[in-house]
Order: C-alpha cells, then structure tokens, then sequence
C-alpha cells in the first residue's frame, strides 16, 4: 500500500462548526492570544485560561465531524494513511481515523504542570483550579502553547519523510514548525493542497492545488487518486 500522509489545519474542521483562530469572525477576534495561549498567560491568569479550553471542550462535545473526516478515514481502505493534525479537537478520531498524530496537543486531555508524561483524558469535562495531578501539582490543558517546543515535531517529520502521497488540507502553512513539514515530503512524492483560499506554498516544488473546502476538496481528492 502506498503512504498517504495528511496534514491537516483549521480548515479541516470549520465545516463542523470549531471557530478558526485567524479567520474573520475567529477566535483570536475574542481572546487576546497573550492571555490565553502562553505560558505567560498561565502564569499570569490560570483562571481565564482554564475557562477558554474549558469553554472550547463543551463546544466539541456538541461538533460532530464532516464529511471531509469520514472521506480521509475511508482511505484507509485504500492507503496507508497517517493523519498528523494541526488541530487539538478529536473529530479524526470520531470519524474512523486510526493514526493520528497531534502536533500541538488534545482539548479531552489534560496535563501534569511538573511532569510532563502525565497525562489524563478528562473527555469533556472541565479542569478547575485544584484538579491536581499525582504529584499534586495544577492540572493544564494538554495543548502546546505559543512559544512552547513542539514534542511531536520530530516524529511528524519521520512520517513526513516516508509518504509517497502528501496532503495538506485547511492549512495557512503560516504557523512553524508544522508548516515546513511539506519540504520533508520525498522529491518523488505527489504532494497536494486543498484549501478555498489562496494558500503560499514551496515554489520548488509541484503541488497539485485543489481549491475547495475540506469535504468537497477530500471527494475530489480521492476520486483522483483512486483513478490515477
């Protein structure tokens, strides 16, 4: 089977109803980011952090995926597929996905503030100040703020490197390190991009574009690929 590497943004899970961050109408729009998603911000007011993953883990609870979520799990029947997602909901998962890598954390988990291995699925329940972990410390949420190292980068690369197909679905590619997973793509891959805007890519490199939204653009995807 060839491997079919899917990088996906925020794009990908708009259609189901998750605000984008930088998009009009987007969260950034609402929350200042400096006060929400830094370290500093935790420092600063843990109380307003936890109340916006608080607030944005009741919101996925009532999202269910879209059909650009069941097309990439129905893939599978025909690729190896591994989903590296850009996105902290669980909608891959939802959808019947089952490898998938989270660059930049999970909205259902939480995390030990002193260790860093210790992390809890909480579903969709909130965390309050005084949710501790085992070594009784605050528990925060699981995501990898602003000005954070990316754990999961070296691994994302080490799948990246191995594709012989690499999508990009719903992605700015304004936001590093993730962005630049695209040029560990091998030079003989086929490399795709799906999004309605315009999207900047790799001059050195030929991307087949695909200006649609997630479940248009993943239908025309696959029945290309399929075809080909």
């Amino acid at each position: 089977m060839k491997k079919l590497i899917i990088l996906t943004g925020a794009g990908m899970s708009s259609e189901s109803g998750i605000k984008t961050f930088r998009d009009s109408g987007g969260l950034w729009e609402e929350y200042d980011v400096n006060e929400v998603a830094t370290p500093e911000a935790w420092d600063r007011n843990r109380d307003l952090v936890l109340h916006f993953y608080n607030q944005r883990r009741r919101e996925l609870e009532k999202c269910v995926p879209n059909a650009g979520h069941y097309g990439i799990a129905a893939l599978e029947k025909h690729f190896d597929v591994h989903v590296i997602t850009q996105n902290i909901d669980n909608l891959h998962e939802r959808a019947g996905s089952t490898k998938i890598l989270h660059l930049h954390g999970e909205l259902t988990k939480a995390r030990s503030t002193v260790d860093l291995s210790l992390i809890y699925d909480i579903g969709y329940n909130d965390i309050n100040p005084g949710d501790k972990c085992a070594k009784g410390s605050q528990l925060r949420p699981y995501i990898v703020w602003f000005g954070e190292a990316v754990p999961m980068m070296d691994e994302a690369v080490r799948i990246t490197e191995t594709a012989d197909i690499f999508v990009v679905i719903g992605s700015s590619l304004n936001v590093y390190p993730a962005a630049g997973l695209i040029n560990y793509a091998p030079d003989e891959a086929s490399l795709w991009l799906i999004d309605p805007k315009e999207v900047s890519v790799p001059l050195s490199r030929n991307v087949n574009v695909i200006r649609a939204g997630a479940s248009e653009g993943v239908a025309i995807l696959s029945k290309r690929l399929l075809n080909s």
